[in-house]
């Protein structure tokens, strides 16, 4: 049980010193899926003919 404790404040404590890299990197993947997202998007809108 005291091996499972410390384990647990060990990886909280890598938590807490690494929160702004987890941060980043979930910033960086949100923004590359919105990215492709709004890609897709204007290809759709720029391949469809205008009916007028």
């Amino acid at each position: 049980m005291q091996t499972i404790q410390d384990s647990y404040r060990s990886f909280s404590l890598l938590i807490s010193i690494n929160w702004d890299r987890m941060f980043y990197v979930s910033a960086i993947a949100a923004s590359l899926f919105l990215g492709a997202y709004l890609g897709t998007l204007m290809i759709g809108a720029m391949t469809q003919p205008v009916g007028y």
